[in-house]
């Protein structure tokens, strides 16, 4: 069964975009925000790792802070919530055994199961051929694609922000120095009538331009 139709899925993408505008006099319903906070963290990894954080900045002042190194843009401060979107350094032994211990304790496995061993081992090999942090970085996009996408589906606007300097963001949020670095951050809640961007035409090429068969 369907969980939506094909033409509401384009419908609420076509009708997504980055907000400039959020009105600041409507906020989020608190059942909303909890549907989409279960949905970042319904979000696929590679190997189901989950290397990252999600902090959602409720404080006014840390939030105008947060905007005067987000190059002043003002949707940091005015839309109903803040995301910022974090990712780990480094994924440790200890991430790798806790994310093991999880498995065994959600689908009631002995930790040391043939199978759970292998993937163990399995993630820590492939951990030391590659640069941590750029890939879990990729990751994240994932989830960041996912929360967007999620909003559109319930009527919720977000506007990604990559303008910001990730190292002030870190200090700010009491980053620094942890195996935690900003990647990117993403404003949610509702366009404003006054953002003439809302009713400009959506801009993309087209399928033959980006979809390719073989």
């Amino acid at each position: 069964m369907s969980a939506t139709t094909p033409e509401l899925l384009i419908q609420q993408l076509t009708w997504r975009y980055a907000t400039k505008q959020f009105d600041p006099s409507r906020k989020i319903a608190d059942h909303l925000w909890t549907t989409l906070e279960h949905a970042l963290i319904l979000t696929p990894s590679s190997f189901g790792l989950q290397p990252w954080k999600f902090i959602v900045v409720k404080d006014p002042a840390v939030r105008e802070k947060l905007k005067a190194v987000s190059w002043g843009q003002s949707q940091i401060v005015e839309g109903s919530h803040l995301v910022v979107f974090a990712s780990k350094k480094e994924n440790t032994t200890s991430d790798v055994e806790c994310y093991i211990n999880s498995i065994a304790k959600t689908r009631q496995q002995p930790v040391d199961a043939p199978g759970l061993a292998g993937l163990k081992k399995l993630i820590l090999d492939f951990n030391g051929t590659i640069p941590n942090h750029p890939w879990n970085i990729r990751q994240l996009y994932i989830a960041l694609g996912n929360f967007m996408t999620s909003s559109a589906l319930l009527g919720i606007d977000t506007c990604p922000i990559e303008g910001l300097d990730a190292s002030k963001y870190d200090e700010i949020l009491g980053l620094t120095g942890t195996n935690l670095a900003t990647a990117v951050a993403c404003v949610a809640g509702y366009r404003a009538e006054t953002d003439k961007y809302a009713s400009a035409p959506k801009v993309r090429f087209s399928k033959e331009d980006l979809i390719q068969y073989i």
